[in-house]
């Protein structure tokens, strides 16, 4: 990881943000708290789920904040991507100067849910937890490819930062 402390996991669902914290050495995630979304598009400063991802950045004195973003199996970006995408440019624009970097999140929800089930939470009281389940994985997964890689996972997102381009494949 670019700076040795804690850093925040963070998935964002349509509904659900789920929230995870490392270790202050960046070795281990583990799960923070599930906040509700405020139902505003695009998310703004000020919004109720911003404001509180803001809040647990500065209770444990995160140095960075990844945020997951789903991609399809083939690495295509969606819509549920581009809603990801605005929302990290909101909460990097609100916790400047602290990092914000997007990371690939295939199958984080598909793995906690499963991980869920395995250790047997309940189908309904999955629920509540799969969202920090999912933010768990996300961050373990930029944590250790951080440390293994020596550089920073994903990409870095700055306020108000739009996707980069692509070069276009069409024929």
């Amino acid at each position: 990881m670019p700076d040795p402390g804690v850093w925040l996991g963070v998935d964002v669902g349509s509904v659900r943000v789920g929230v995870a914290v490392s270790d202050p050495r960046g070795v281990l995630a583990t799960p923070v708290e599930t906040v509700a979304r405020t139902a505003r598009t695009p998310p703004a400063v000020g919004d109720a789920d911003v404001e509180a991802v803001a809040a647990l950045v500065e209770e444990h004195g995160a140095v960075g904040v990844v945020v997951g973003l789903p991609r399809s199996l083939r690495g295509d970006e969606g819509p549920a991507a581009e809603r990801a995408r605005k929302y990290a440019a909101v909460v990097a624009e609100r916790i400047a100067p602290v990092w914000v970097r997007l990371v690939d999140e295939r199958l984080s929800s598909v793995d906690a849910h499963r991980a869920l089930r395995d250790s047997g939470v309940a189908g309904r009281r999955q629920r509540a937890v799969v969202d920090q389940a999912a933010a768990v994985i996300i961050l373990q997964t930029a944590l250790d490819t951080g440390r293994s890689t020596g550089s920073p996972p994903g990409e870095r997102v700055g306020p108000g930062r739009r996707k980069p381009r692509t070069k276009d494949t069409r024929a």
